[in-house]
């Protein structure tokens, strides 16, 4: 591109963001539509610890997905009946340049919105900013650029805006529900969790999401951001082929053979991802505790627990002064208990949930008390944050680590089967993380 067409482009550029800011329905669609998106996710998960950093990745692709399926497309196709690209052709200029700067324009645009509502959760919710900030803003530009091919393609066989509203529907709707973007995807069925794999959403997802809080960024992103850029570039591929500054009144049957091989993209990058044993998320069994996101714990679920004073899983309110004599030596033996003191921090908690399970299934006359010191004990040696994701990774692999089924130095009686232990573990783990998250009252 020589300086001529470069000028041409930014001029081209300066005027879409001009009529943009003069249009009520785009700035509606720009910006505020990603702020009520923004306070929706607020106002579900709030009470995390920090606010939203788990579905800043969802957040994101929302309004990346809203301005390439909709804002871009209903632009460049209500131009076009008015017969304003018509008109370009007659300039010196090719019309691809043209186009250029439409597409940089609307690519500042959303980006200008994504950093609106990363500057908003800050400020309302207090969610942190990117733990990579410029690796978040190449994220944010390349899953712009992949998005702006479907509004491409969406152009390019749109009649007219309420042809491209449907389009875009068609895109949108799916990606939110069963794709990994509106839901996470642990709360996904697995029917739904391979179909998502099958979507560009759920790969910009996991870009942003990683960029946004994962300690070691994009290093483990590769398959989703390539998959990100095949599909966008198939997609920008086939519109610009089939693109017409004429509105298309009959497509030829050709058209949609190439619209299919558009698709084709998608069955490629979930054909690799069912290959590569990507489709199918199995929570909380993926490695390390500190890998759990928050869309993993936000879908644990705290109703039908047993109360704190039932039969099953008692717990007492917060002991003033440390309790009586019992409880305050149970509390220094739990401190000194070496099953606790592995290293390991998923084994230790839950090796002290046993503590208490065992102290529940015994009908030890303190295991309330019991569950207390426990619950004590794990919250004095772990901040909140690192003890959710423990706890979180307890309650999504049931299976995994060991438990202890006795414990006589305790001074706890019987030895108890391995299934029962882990049951009431489940239970007590579930209590705590439900405290941790406000969703429990204390």
């Amino acid at each position: 591109m020589n300086t001529r067409s470069i000028g041409a482009a930014a001029r081209q550029a300066l005027l879409s963001l001009e009529l943009n800011v003069r249009s009520t329905q785009a700035l509606v669609y720009g910006y505020a539509v990603p702020v009520l998106f923004l306070v929706g996710f607020g106002s579900v998960f709030r009470s995390e610890s920090p606010a939203l950093l788990g579905e800043m990745g969802q957040i994101l692709t929302i309004t990346i997905l809203g301005g390439a399926c909709f804002g871009l497309p209903t632009m460049l196709v209500a131009e076009r009946q008015q017969g304003v690209w018509r008109r370009y052709r007659l300039l010196p200029v090719p019309t691809a340049v043209l186009l250029s700067g439409v597409m940089a324009a609307r690519v500042a645009i959303v980006v200008s919105a994504a950093v609106i509502q990363v500057g908003l959760a800050h400020v309302a919710y207090g969610t942190p900013f990117p733990e990579h900030a410029w690796l978040e803003l190449a994220a944010v530009v390349l899953v712009t650029c992949s998005f702006m091919g479907l509004g491409l393609l969406i152009t390019a066989f749109a009649a007219d805006v309420p042809a491209v509203q449907a389009a875009g529907q068609c895109i949108f709707l799916p990606m939110i529900l069963v794709g990994g973007v509106g839901i996470p995807l642990v709360a996904l069925p697995r029917w739904a969790q391979v179909a998502s794999g099958f979507m560009p959403g759920r790969y910009a997802v996991d870009l942003l999401q990683r960029a946004y809080a994962a300690p070691e960024g994009l290093s483990r992103a590769g398959f989703s951001a390539v998959a990100v850029a095949v599909i966008g570039i198939a997609a920008a591929a086939v519109a610009l082929g089939l693109l017409s500054w004429e509105s298309p009144r009959r497509l030829a049957p050709a058209a949609w053979g190439w619209l299919s091989a558009a698709f084709a993209a998608w069955v490629v990058v979930g054909g690799a991802a069912a290959w590569s044993g990507r489709l199918v998320v199995t929570p909380g069994a993926l490695g390390d505790f500190e890998r759990i996101s928050g869309p993993e714990i936000a879908a644990i679920r705290f109703d039908n627990l047993p109360g704190d004073s039932e039969f099953v899983s008692r717990l007492s309110r917060p002991l003033a002064g440390g309790g009586d004599g019992r409880t305050r030596q149970l509390a220094l033996d739990v401190a000194e208990w070496s099953p606790g003191r592995t290293g390991d921090a998923v084994q230790d908690a839950r090796n002290l949930l046993c503590i208490a399970a065992i102290a529940d299934v015994s009908r030890d006359q303190h295991e309330g008390q019991a569950a207390r010191v426990v619950f004590d004990r794990l919250r004095d040696t772990q901040s909140s944050p690192r003890l959710q994701k423990i706890l979180a990774r307890i309650i999504l692999d049931p299976d995994g680590g060991t438990v202890v089924t006795s414990a006589p130095e305790l001074g706890l009686e019987g030895r108890f089967s391995e299934k029962i232990v882990r049951q009431r573990v489940d239970l007590y783990a579930r209590k705590l993380l439900g405290r941790l998250r406000g969703r429990i009252p204390d």
